[in-house]
């Protein structure tokens, strides 16, 4: 009686505080054919990497009617889009990398991501090819002159500080050529 006593009178004193601290809410996903870890968590708003720590995956294969545990904060569910201001971002690191461009509509290419991301189905997403020693996949960027991305492939010619840029068409693939940009790794 006393634990539920004072379980009350501490949400009660957070109630009438106002206080603006995020609460982690924990929640349940089941997978269904033809989700990705990717999907599921630009659902829901939250990291790859988080998806894989909160779930013990050891790697990006999910199977349908798994559950997965998924925990989120009352701010983090304020989901931001990807044209926010650079001023709302934590940037935890930043260099220059030679950058080219790749697309999905090439002989050979199936459009699926490494960490299955259908590109073909999803034209518009801002995707960049990683090497995951330098950049892990699941990680949210910023890349001069391309915009808000997420490292969510890999590449065999993708090493060190080489990435490569998403584009849906293969004349906005040539147009980007290769340069050096900048990258922003952010929180």
């Amino acid at each position: 009686m006393r634990k539920i006593l004072g379980t009350l009178i501490i949400a009660f004193a957070l109630l009438v505080s106002g206080t603006t601290t995020g609460v982690a809410a924990s929640s349940s996903h089941t997978v269904q054919k033809g989700d990705t870890l990717y999907k599921i968590a630009k659902t829901y708003n939250v990291s790859i990497s988080n998806l894989k720590s909160w779930n013990n995956l050891k790697s990006d294969t999910i199977q349908p009617k798994q559950e997965l545990k998924i925990t989120t904060t009352k701010q983090a569910s304020k989901a931001k889009n990807p044209s926010r201001s650079s001023t709302e971002d934590k940037v935890v690191k930043e260099f220059v990398v030679s950058a080219s461009a790749f697309t999905a509509n090439c002989n050979g290419c199936t459009g699926i991501t490494s960490t299955g991301i259908n590109l073909k189905k999803n034209p518009d997403i801002k995707v960049i090819a990683v090497d995951p020693d330098v950049i892990k996949l699941g990680t949210k960027v910023h890349v001069e002159g391309y915009g808000y991305a997420i490292a969510g492939d890999t590449g065999g010619n993708i090493k060190g500080n080489k990435i490569d840029v998403f584009f849906s068409s293969k004349n906005d693939a040539f147009k980007w050529g290769r340069k050096n940009v900048t990258i922003k790794i952010l929180e």
